[in-house]
């Protein structure tokens, strides 16, 4: 299961220009939310993921790291 923190405090709303991880340029407003990923924690993660199998990662570790990033998304908005 993957340690999945999110820096809560550097959570803002910006409008950002940036380039995507499959090198294509996007400009958007948008909320960023800082993921932190321990280094100790790097080499599991990335053992547990295969890019290539659209079941990757496991239902529970994406569950972990998509409820992280919706509950400081939800509490940004007021929620």
């Amino acid at each position: 299961m993957p340690d999945v923190k999110i820096d809560y405090p550097a959570t803002e709303q910006v409008t950002l220009g940036a380039h995507d991880t499959d090198g294509t340029d996007f400009f958007v407003d948008c909320t960023r939310i800082s993921v932190v990923v321990p280094d100790s924690e790097i080499d599991a993660w990335l053992a547990a993921y295969d890019s290539d199998n659209q079941y990757s990662p496991s239902a529970a570790d994406s569950r972990v790291i998509a409820r992280a990033v919706l509950d400081a998304l939800k509490k940004h908005q007021g929620g």
